[in-house]
């Protein structure tokens, strides 16, 4: 005990007048300073001096005086486990030191009647002292037990009781009926088990049972969280996890729908689950697209998630027929004049509704009209929503305000949003004015824009209202004029 207290050992030899005579010095220093055995024999089985000082009993001085100390002490050590091991043992499960004569032994003697040789056992209680307390230590029988109707040899549960890992022999035995609950045939979940040790050892099963939890929530049923679990692929379940909480993380980012990311997850949660996505932003940088185009392929090529991967080259998304009338519009845009990537521009595309053909096809029934290009491009920057009415409407309209109205066709400039109102609307408007100027009630001089773009009801008062039989005559009008 002595050589393997030495820090004790300094601390005392410090006290004493080690000249001429050391016996004699220590003899006389010990005669009237007696020692806590305690403190020596804590530093001895592992403890410092810090650790071990909570432990040391206040009424207590010799190792003798404490019931089955020594007795326990002995057990352990002639049954394989370290001595220096010893000291995590007692901080842990003190009470193991204080088992009456035969208990302890009889314990360690039970586990090897499951089959269990000395040495994994001397490991298991080194990393896991719990396992020496009743609860926990019917847990571990528990566990081994079932581990056996599994089919899995003593030699391969030795062999995954590995170094520094503290188990909770507990939620291993509940992931194990739990597994069996899901439909787990035990003859399935022994190879399952062999082949994947660490559904089991890993955290103490912990990652697994996130793994359920995480399929529970996107609607998966039990048939195929153990048909996954039967097929599962080459991949460590905790990065099965992180590799599906990713993929979460991609839905999330992109803005997809909660309905589509729980019907993609729960469809191909293996494909998923074996690689890593690489970063949403990543993606749409590649792509060279956005987010709701990405939702929509997506959608429509999940499989395709497979190819974006850590390390993989991500080939551009097909050009779809958004893609492409978005491009002919900006071909269109920039022949009239506006500026790439610009404000402008990007206003415009919203604004202008219709394949970038049937912009060029409008724009040019303009310029026939009589025209210049400038002037139509002026013209429907101007108003805009001129472009969004079909060629053949343009036409009558022109028509109407040229052959009808008698307006030149260069009276657009001025007023381009004559276009946007209905030839009833101009009609009844510029019959009504024509009546009111024939009676010398309006000048003759008004504008079109004048006469058509303001509201109705100022058009009544401002104009209509002015010659006494103006309302007869404009409710008749609208009757025979369809508005």
């Amino acid at each position: 005990m002595s050589k393997k207290s030495p820090k004790f050992l300094k601390k005392m030899l410090g006290n004493v007048n080690l000249e001429p005579d050391i016996r004699r010095s220590v003899t006389r220093f010990l005669r009237y300073h007696p020692i806590n055995e305690f403190e020596p024999f804590f530093e001895s089985i592992g403890l410092d001096p810090f650790d071990f000082g909570p432990h040391l009993p206040r009424d207590l001085m010799f190792l003798s005086d404490e019931d089955g100390l020594l007795h326990n002490y002995r057990v352990l050590c002639e049954y394989g486990i370290a001595r220096n091991s010893l000291g995590k043992i007692y901080r842990m499960v003190k009470e193991v030191f204080q088992y009456d004569n035969g208990i302890l032994a009889s314990k360690l003697q039970g586990f090897e009647e499951l089959g269990l040789s000395k040495p994994v056992i001397a490991k298991a209680v080194t990393f896991n002292p719990y396992v020496l307390v009743e609860c926990i230590g019917n847990k571990f029988f528990k566990v081994v037990s079932k581990l056996q109707c599994l089919g899995c040899e003593y030699d391969w549960i030795e062999e995954h009781l590995l170094e520094n890992a503290s188990y909770n022999w507990r939620q291993i035995y509940e992931l194990l009926l739990m597994l069996n609950e899901m439909g787990c045939k035990d003859m399935d979940l022994g190879k399952l088990l062999r082949q994947h040790p660490e559904l089991l050892f890993d955290c103490s099963g912990r990652s697994t049972y996130s793994l359920v939890g995480f399929l529970l929530k996107f609607g998966c049923t039990k048939n195929d969280i153990c048909s996954m679990f039967l097929h599962f692929p080459k991949v460590k379940v905790w990065k099965f996890v992180s590799n599906l909480g990713r993929a979460y993380e991609f839905f999330s980012e992109i803005e997809m729908d909660g309905m589509y990311t729980g019907s993609i997850i729960r469809a191909h949660y293996m494909m998923l689950g074996s690689c890593s996505l690489k970063k949403a932003n990543s993606i749409l940088a590649n792509l060279n697209t956005g987010r709701r185009r990405l939702c929509e392929f997506i959608i429509a090529n999940p499989l395709e998630l497979k190819n974006w991967v850590l390390r993989a080259r991500v080939e551009r998304l097909p050009e779809n027929r958004e893609m492409r009338t978005r491009r002919e519009k900006i071909k269109f845009l920039s022949r009239i004049g506006f500026a790439e990537n610009s404000k402008e521009m990007e206003k415009a595309l919203k604004s202008y509704r219709g394949k970038g053909e049937e912009l060029h096809e409008r724009f040019d029934c303009l310029v026939k009209a009589g025209l210049s290009e400038e002037d139509v491009s002026v013209i429907i920057k101007a108003a805009p929503q001129i472009l969004n009415q079909t060629k053949e409407v343009l036409e009558a309209k022109i028509s109407y305000l040229v052959n009808n109205l008698g307006y030149p066709v260069a009276s657009l400039k001025p007023f381009p949003g004559y276009v946007n109102y209905t030839t009833e609307r101009v009609k009844l408007r510029c019959s009504m004015y024509k009546w009111l100027v024939n009676r010398n009630v309006v000048r003759p001089t008004l504008t079109l824009s004048t006469i058509i773009g303001c509201t109705e009801s100022y058009f009544v008062r401002k104009y209509v209202n002015k010659h006494p039989d103006g309302l007869d005559v404009w409710q008749e009008l609208k009757k025979t004029i369809s508005v």
